[in-house]
C-alpha cells in the first residue's frame, strides 16, 4: 500500500501546482491544490530533493476554493485553476510572475504591474488542439501526461469552434497525431489534421469549413483555402495553417494598444521585430516608423507576414533563425534601434541575445509567455547594461498557469 502524507499547502508555483512540505522537510508539488488547505496526498514521484504528489482527499478546504466549471477539471491537462475566482486566479499569477523574476532573475523589487485581465475568462480561444483516443473520439492529454480521454464539455473555445468541434468523428486515431480548430473572423473555421504520415487522411465534413492536412509544416488542402483571417484593431491578418498567432484576440489586441504607447517610435526609429510571426505587432509600426526589420525563422509565417505588410515600402524581413541573423544584422543597426522581441516559450537563444546587447538598441520590448525562461533573459540584459523599467503581465490564458508579459528595458 501507497504511503499518503498530510501536508499543508503554502503558495501557488509556476506549472500549476501548490507547494508543501513533507515531514522531512522536502518541498512537494501538488497539482490542483490550494494555499492555505491541508491535502492527503500520494506521491508520484519521489526524488533526493523533492517530491510530486497527487490528492487523496482535501482535508481541510482553502477558504478561496470554489466549485470549478468544468466536469473534466482535475482529470485534464488543460485547466490549473478552475477552482479559484478569476480574481484570485490574477493575483495568483502576478505573485508567481514576481517570485520568478526575483529567485531566477535575482532581481530585488521587479517592477511588475497589475495582470491586465481577459474581457472572456471562459470561450476565448480562437485556436483548439484535440488529441484523439484510440477510438477516435476528440479528447485531451489528461493531467498525468500520459493518454488522451475523450471530452464531453470544454469552456475554453470561442462560439464558432465550441458550436463544432462535437460533430467531428474520425473511426481511429492511425492517420491522425492531432486536431487543430482555429476561427477566423465572421465565424471562418478551419480544421488542421497533423499526421506523420505524408498521405492526407481521408475526412467528410459537411460543413463550410477549411480542411487542412499537416505534415511535417506542409499543408496540403483537403477543402477550402490554407488561411484565414484574424481582424486586430481593424486590421486584417492572414494567419495560415502552420503558422502561429496570438490564441485570444481580444488580449493580443490589449497587447498591441500596450506596445504603442510604451515604445515611443518617431520617423527616425529602426524598429527591430524579432520573432516576427505573421507580423502582428510589425503592421502597427510600419507607418510610424523609418523602417521596420523582421526575423523569423518559420517559413509560413514568413508568407503571412510578407502578405500582411505588403501596403508598407519601409519594411524588410529575414527568414532564419534569429541567432543567425541578429549577428549579420549587428553591423548596420545603431542605438537609435528599438527592438520588439517575443520568443517562443524557450526565451531568446543565447547568441541572438549576445547580438542584441552588441546592437545596444535603446528600448527593448520582451513579450514573453514563461516567466521563468524571461527571468532568466532579464537577467543577462540588466548585466548587459540594461535597466528594467516595467513588466506588465497579461492574462491570455484564464483558467490555466500561462503567464504572458511585456516587459521594458531601456539602456540607460
Amino acid at each position: 500500500m501507497n504511503t499518503t502524507y498530510d501536508v499543508q499547502l503554502e503558495k501557488l508555483t509556476y506549472g500549476g501546482e501548490s507547494m508543501g512540505r513533507l515531514p522531512d522537510g522536502r518541498a512537494v508539488f501538488v497539482p490542483f491544490g490550494l494555499p492555505e488547505e491541508t491535502v492527503r496526498v500520494a506521491l508520484t514521484e519521489d526524488k533526493k530533493n523533492f517530491a510530486r504528489g497527487k490528492i487523496i482527499e482535501v482535508v481541510k478546504s482553502a477558504p478561496n476554493r470554489i466549485k470549478p466549471k468544468c466536469a473534466h477539471f482535475g482529470v485534464c491537462g488543460g485547466c490549473h485553476y478552475q477552482n479559484l475566482s478569476y480574481e484570485n486566479q490574477l493575483n495568483a499569477k502576478t505573485e508567481i510572475l514576481i517570485d520568478q523574476l526575483k529567485r531566477i532573475g535575482k532581481i530585488e523589487h521587479p517592477p511588475v504591474k497589475p495582470m491586465v485581465a481577459s474581457p472572456l475568462e471562459w470561450n476565448y480561444r480562437n485556436n483548439m488542439q484535440f488529441h484523439l483516443t484510440a477510438e477516435g473520439k476528440l479528447g485531451f492529454i489528461n493531467s498525468k501526461g500520459n493518454s488522451a480521454f475523450p471530452i464531453e464539455e470544454c469552456h475554453l473555445p470561442e462560439a464558432g469552434i465550441d458550436g463544432f468541434w462535437r460533430d467531428l468523428q474520425f473511426e481511429s486515431n492511425k492517420d491522425v497525431e492531432r486536431v487543430s480548430l482555429r476561427a477566423g473572423q465572421d465565424d471562418e473555421l478551419m480544421v488542421i489534421l497533423e499526421s506523420e504520415n505524408p498521405e492526407a487522411p481521408e475526412l467528410e465534413i459537411e460543413a463550410d469549413v477549411s480542411v487542412i492536412h499537416l505534415f511535417d509544416e506542409h499543408s496540403v488542402v483537403i477543402a477550402g483555402r490554407d488561411y484565414f483571417t484574424v481582424n486586430i484593431l481593424e486590421k486584417d491578418f492572414r494567419v495560415s495553417a502552420a503558422s502561429f498567432f496570438q490564441v485570444n484576440t481580444k488580449m493580443a489586441e490589449k497587447m498591441v494598444q500596450h506596445l504603442l504607447a510604451r515604445l515611443p517610435v518617431s520617423m527616425s526609429t529602426t524598429l527591430l521585430d524579432v520573432y516576427c510571426g505573421a507580423g502582428l505587432f510589425g503592421k502597427f509600426f510600419a507607418s510610424k516608423c523609418e523602417m521596420v526589420i523582421g526575423i523569423e525563422s518559420s517559413e509560413s509565417a514568413c508568407e503571412d507576414f510578407a502578405v500582411n505588410l505588403d501596403e508598407f515600402d519601409n519594411v524588410e524581413l529575414y527568414e532564419g533563425l534569429a541567432e543567425e541573423v541578429l549577428p549579420a544584422l549587428a553591423g548596420r543597426l545603431d542605438s537609435a534601434t528599438y527592438v520588439i522581441v517575443d520568443p517562443p516559450r524557450a526565451g531568446i537563444e543565447k547568441h541572438a541575445l549576445d547580438a542584441l546587447l552588441d546592437v545596444k538598441p535603446q528600448i527593448i520590448a520582451y513579450v514573453s509567455c514563461d516567466p521563468s525562461t524571461l527571468a532568466r533573459d532579464a537577467a543577462r540584459l540588466i548585466n548587459g547594461g540594461y535597466r528594467l523599467i516595467d513588466v506588465t503581465p497579461f492574462d491570455l490564458f484564464p483558467q490555466t498557469y500561462h503567464i504572458e508579459s511585456i516587459s521594458i528595458f531601456e539602456k540607460p
